[in-house]
């Protein structure tokens, strides 16, 4: 669809600089301004002429007169042009789709829908990112299909992409766990619970410090004075502190990874906040040198009142370094490691605010790469209202919230294709793929108050349907071949009933979701276009007979659209983190 707006755009321009020459506009504004009608029985594409009334000094009515006939001439891609309204509604010319749309498809395959502005630039992804010795809890789903969503879609366009996976390593929390772990632990406790022994240490020392009055636990506040003091010693490098934590990190990781296998997800860097504790003071000592930090109530901290924002925090009264302090030293190290065209934080929205204020501390820093970080907020997850916190222990484990779904599915599968090959595998895909497409159909920054039922649902526009849907074009495909039916195109002069028409025009339109999504950092662009792909083909599926159809040229020409839908499904399905299925 991105050639035919250019298309299009091209005579429309043509026609606005030969009537007003000193308009000022571009190919690009044009084809900008390109709609798709509410209604199919309007068109396919519409101009909007009062956006051209100022500069060409006519009504909007007359624009579109004038310029209805020289696009349907002039426009090989365009069956027929009117105005209605103001607005020049085009009918697309069904030949120029079948002769040149669905050839695309067919022929750039895995390729078809890239863009390639891409090519030649790196992007660094800061995605996913666990508190370590905690386990992922559905609060994590979103940075984690989020950011690698982000990163399949950067990859696609040909971006070199970094996916880094900045751990939260350090800090007094590994205090507290040290100080629980000699109170309350053993190694044979933590060897063989994991990341959830860790957890129960960390709950039962923060009831210690803060107290319970429900368990009859009084606040023991000395204890976190233990903790801070022990968390100083491992700053200090004590070697048996180090590796204790060492220890925790590892326990931590081997539980990541075996969330990270079932989304299908891999970093190129696991460097966490640890990492960069010696590379801090070199831009503390930038920030002195060129005088930005004040002293505050005994704080360092950069003034950016006059850019309304509250102080950015430098460090603390003690000296020591805080999130702001990390993340610019973490930016300077990436931007020299990788020299980076763009970086990519995915968190939460509440950090908006902190990702803001440290990226004007290097803007004035003088880095003038400044502008090349990009802060992609999400919404909230709470279940049933309430907020998600490991201290409390009131989390849904994502562990536990995938093996909900493919039980579930693992039963269906049971009951309606019990000889289904490789059933687990299967049940798998198509459970975790139920929860991710679940999250990813929301827009990223809407608050999400979770529902068991309604992600496992396997009615409407759910993960497993369009899952199906995809399995259903493999189904008809493996069935063409066997008949010898080959995916070679449209033959020449077939004429598209409306379903066909539809369904090649929504597959038309996979590059320019595809560039929508990762301009808007949106992976529910995708998602959507994926549910619209999904209904097209099933209504031409249900409409039209494809291996049984009255003639040749017909069959032929479904099954190319059948093996064209395959296609940009499967390349969807990659850009989402879901996964392919050929059998549900």
């Amino acid at each position: 669809m991105l050639k035919i707006k250019s298309n299009i755009a091209k005579v429309i321009l043509a026609g606005v600089l030969e009537a007003c020459p000193e308009a000022a506009l571009t190919e690009a504004d044009i084809a900008g301004w390109l709609e798709y009608p509410p209604d199919v029985a309007m068109g396919d594409l519409a101009f909007p002429c009062f956006r051209l009334s100022k500069v060409m000094r006519r009504s909007p009515v007359q624009i579109a007169t004038m310029l209805a006939e020289r696009v349907a001439s002039a426009c090989d891609c365009v069956s027929s042009a009117e105005n209605m309204n103001g607005y020049l509604n085009m009918k697309l010319e069904g030949s120029y789709l079948t002769a040149d749309v669905l050839p695309e498809i067919l022929e750039k395959g895995e390729k078809y829908g890239a863009p390639t502005f891409g090519e030649g630039k790196t992007v660094v992804l800061d995605y996913s990112s666990p508190n370590v010795a905690k386990p992922f809890h559905i609060g994590h789903l979103g940075t984690t299909v989020i950011g690698h969503s982000l990163k399949k879609l950067h990859e696609f366009a040909g971006y070199k992409c970094v996916g880094i996976n900045y751990l939260g390593d350090w800090g007094t929390q590994f205090g507290k766990l040290i100080v629980a772990y000699r109170k309350w632990g053993s190694r044979e406790q933590i060897e063989e619970g994991g990341v959830d022994a860790l957890v129960e240490l960390y709950v039962k020392i923060n009831n210690a410090i803060s107290g319970n009055e429900a368990e009859g636990i009084a606040p023991n506040p000395a204890l976190a004075d233990e903790s801070r003091a022990e968390f100083h010693k491992l700053e200090l490098g004590d070697e048996e502190n180090l590796a204790l934590w060492k220890w925790f990190i590892a326990i931590s990781l081997e539980e990541y990874e075996k969330t990270y296998k079932q989304l299908d997800i891999s970093f190129d860097s696991y460097k966490g906040e640890s990492f960069y504790t010696d590379k801090m003071p070199a831009q503390v000592q930038k920030l002195r040198d060129m005088q930005l930090m004040k002293i505050s109530d005994g704080a360092s901290i950069v003034d950016l009142e006059e850019y309304g924002m509250p102080p950015c925090l430098i460090l603390k009264r003690d000296g020591s370094t805080l999130y702001p302090t990390r993340d610019i030293a973490a930016a300077v190290y990436r931007k020299n490691e990788y020299n980076f065209d763009k970086a990519i934080y995915v968190t939460a929205a509440q950090q908006s605010l902190h990702f803001a204020q440290w990226f004007k501390v290097v803007e004035l820093m003088g880095y003038d790469w400044y502008d090349q970080l990009v802060h992609v907020p999400y919404g909230m997850v709470s279940i049933n209202g309430a907020k998600l916190a490991t201290r409390t222990g009131n989390v849904v484990l994502l562990r536990d919230l995938f093996a909900a779904a493919i039980d579930k599915v693992r039963q269906i599968m049971d009951e309606k294709n019990p000889d289904l090959p490789n059933k687990d595998e299967a049940a798998e895909a198509v459970g975790v793929g139920a929860i991710v497409f679940y999250y990813l159909s929301n827009n990223r920054i809407k608050d999400i108050n979770f529902n068991m039922e309604d992600a496992l649902s396997y009615d409407g526009n759910t993960g497993p349907y369009v899952q199906y849907t995809y399995a259903r074009t493999c189904s008809i495909m493996n069935k063409a071949a066997a008949a010898g039916i080959c995916a070679d195109g449209a033959p020449e002069g077939v004429s598209m009933n409306a379903q066909e028409s539809e369904l090649l025009k929504t597959l038309s339109r996979f590059g320019e979701c595809v560039e929508a999504a990762i301009r808007e950092y949106e992976p529910s662009v995708i998602t959507r276009y994926i549910l619209d792909v999904a209904a097209a083909f099933n209504r031409f599926y249900h409409d039209c007979a494809i291996l049984s159809a009255e003639d040749e040229a017909t069959r032929a020409f479904r099954v190319s659209l059948t093996a064209a839908t395959r296609t940009v499904l499967g390349n969807a399905f990659n850009l989402i983190c879901l996964r392919r299925i050929e059998q549900i």
